[in-house]
């Protein structure tokens, strides 16, 4: 019943609720991000939701948009500024998933919204994960977030498909408040963001 039906009258109060409370930060970051690293202030990609459905999540821009002599992008390490990394730091660049939230194609809980090109990549197992709508915060990301291996993180997202419940939203939530203040975990062990994943190389690591 929850999993059905109160998860998501949840995510639409807290949704609704946290667009209006959080909306001076919103503005302020905003500001931020204008001056720190020009227009646009957002950064949008799709990604899939709820049984695979490609939707637009929407994200502060982190990145500098400096490219090479023959006009490709830079590497995440070269173009992610110290504003950046305060930003995903502070998991201030998230906020805008709150407007996700509301709409429906997110929920404060759940496993992580990753890239469209990874869905021809996962196990039938780890396809699960699409099983829940996608989250802001999530099982993975209060275990080792960007430091855990994408195997790890594929079995914790399975798992928390299999045991949501209010009482484990309500650890998660309180669980990422805490790394949010220690800003723990935000990067991989090797890189400023998580390698890019190219599907499984080993067997499920059971939790």
């Amino acid at each position: 019943m929850y999993s059905k039906y109160g998860k998501r009258l949840i995510d639409i109060i807290a949704g609704f609720c946290g667009l209006i409370i959080l909306s001076p930060v919103l503005l302020v970051v905003s500001v931020l991000v204008k001056v720190k690293l020009g227009s646009p202030i957002l950064f949008s990609q799709e990604r899939p939701g709820l049984y695979g459905k490609i939707f637009r999540m929407y994200k502060f821009r982190t990145m500098s948009n400096k490219r090479n002599e023959n006009g490709e992008l830079l590497p995440d390490e070269e173009r992610l500024t110290s504003f950046g990394k305060a930003l995903r730091a502070s998991s201030l660049d998230e906020l805008p998933e709150l407007w996700n939230i509301l709409k429906g194609d997110m929920s404060v809980v759940g496993p992580r919204p990753l890239l469209v090109q990874y869905l021809p990549l996962y196990s039938t197992e780890q396809m699960r994960r699409h099983n829940v709508r996608p989250g802001l915060t999530g099982y993975a990301q209060i275990n080792g977030r960007n430091t855990i291996s994408w195997e790890e993180k594929f079995t914790m997202d399975c798992w928390y498909v299999d045991n949501a419940s209010l009482l484990l939203d309500i650890q998660i939530i309180l669980a990422t408040a805490a790394k949010v203040f220690a800003r723990k975990d935000i990067s991989s062990m090797t890189s400023a963001t998580m390698e890019p994943f190219t599907g499984s190389h080993s067997k499920e690591i059971p939790l």
